[in-house]
């Protein structure tokens, strides 16, 4: 729930030694240091779900469900044949009166010893008890079906028999795919009530990056403006834009922030930290912004936070480094859009995981992972700016202070 107050953190967080977590910039408020698992709470929590829209089908895969999802008349709406063959009215032979085929209901009948031919898909016509299939039936010349009397209602779908009408058959927050899309078009809906896809705007810093080709001496490649427009369409929000901002001159940040219009999150990469070319804690301090989670128990990734510098407005900081980056993303954005679009936080699945991992103390180590049965087993290459692990591997397992080799851990999924 939205509040204008700062949230509730853990009664004992899972604190890091004070050496592995950044300094506070001089001035500025300190704030506790939360558990990663906390974290994801505090800022799915924090935002208020967005405004529904009324939206055709064509338009509505990606978005969350506002209203729970009803049918508007019976599923099936009538008796249908779930085979080929004939529909039979009591014991053969039957006399054929008819064929019926789907979307063609026959308006007749059925008497004692009658049947029609009928398709997958039509009307069952009054009178009929059930469906001899078409495998199981012998014919005759003089237009008679001879075969086993199938007892009532076989192969027969009742009106009804999967839902009738008014039942709710998805419940708002669900997250639009193509099955709910199919099934809302059986129910005979042309539009959804929608909460739309937060839209997000991505500001990479940095002096010493470079856009296209291999690094020059001293640079390094752009990974995080690729990286980031697509992470967010995976979590379900909508990249309005990617800007970069030099860290030299200082104060450049805070008017690259202010000129992001139209998002209801800006994300800032690299200047989350207390380095010398580091501004976004000052930034939000100055502005005042309400800090939801400032600095996370966990690495990589520690120096990640999430704020409200005005009413309904979120920033996001994310660390530098490419990897460290993509588990803050994970950590708190990934929650964050969840909760603007109105759906639940996923749990997470706790499975054994093997391979090796060096624990750390207070705090939980992310690290990627392949699936390896009904197991998990840590990927190689996840140093804080190396993505190779988390580009092969199947989910980020997140390592308590006391795992050993085999023990459960929370998975945070990144199939897309």
């Amino acid at each position: 729930m939205h509040s204008t107050t700062a949230p509730a953190l853990d009664a004992a967080p899972a604190l890091a030694p004070a050496s592995a977590l950044p300094a506070t910039p001089r001035g500025a408020a300190r704030h506790p240091v939360v558990s990663w698992a906390r974290a994801r709470v505090l800022a799915h929590g924090a935002a208020r779900p967005l405004p529904a829209r009324t939206v055709p089908l064509r338009d509505a895969a990606g978005l969350t469900l506002a209203d729970g999802l009803p049918t508007l008349r019976p599923l099936p709406g009538f008796d249908t044949a779930a085979m080929d063959g004939y529909a039979v009215s009591g014991t053969g032979p039957w006399r054929v009166r008819a064929a019926v085929r789907a979307g063609a209901p026959w308006a007749g009948v059925l008497g004692a010893a009658e049947c029609v031919e009928i398709s997958t898909g039509a009307e069952v016509p009054a009178g009929a008890h059930a469906v001899l299939p078409v495998e199981s039936a012998v014919t005759t010349d003089d237009g008679r079906v001879f075969g086993p009397v199938p007892p009532p209602g076989r192969h027969i779908r009742r009106t009804g028999e999967d839902a009738p009408a008014g039942r709710r058959l998805a419940p708002a927050g669900t997250r639009i795919g193509p099955a709910l899309l199919g099934l809302a078009a059986s129910c005979g809906h042309d539009t959804l009530s929608a909460r739309p896809r937060p839209r997000v705007g991505v500001l990479v810093t940095g002096d010493e990056l470079d856009h296209a080709g291999v690094p020059g001496p001293g640079r390094v490649r752009d990974a995080l403006g690729p990286l980031l427009p697509a992470l967010v369409a995976e979590l379900g929000g909508e990249t309005t834009e990617v800007g970069y901002v030099p860290d030299r001159p200082a104060g450049r940040l805070a008017g690259a922030v202010r000129a992001v219009r139209g998002a209801d999150v800006v994300v800032v990469t690299g200047s989350t930290s207390v380095g010398a070319t580091d501004q976004l804690r000052r930034l939000l301090a100055d502005a005042g912004a309400r800090m939801v989670v400032d600095t996370v128990a966990c690495r990589p990734g520690h120096p990640m936070l999430l704020a409200e510098p005005t009413p309904d407005r979120w920033v996001v900081g994310l660390p530098g480094n490419p990897y460290a980056a993509l588990v803050a993303a994970r950590t708190l954005l990934g929650p964050l859009i969840a909760g603007l679009a109105g759906r639940t936080l996923d749990p997470l699945p706790h499975v054994p995981v093997h391979g090796r991992a060096r624990p750390a103390p207070g705090l939980t180590r992310m690290v990627p992972v392949s699936w390896d049965g009904e197991r998990a087993r840590i990927a190689d290459g996840h140093r804080a700016a190396f993505l190779q692990g988390a580009a092969v591997g199947d989910a980020l397992a997140a390592i308590p202070p006391d795992w050993t080799d085999g023990g459960p851990a929370p998975l945070v999924s990144t199939a897309g």
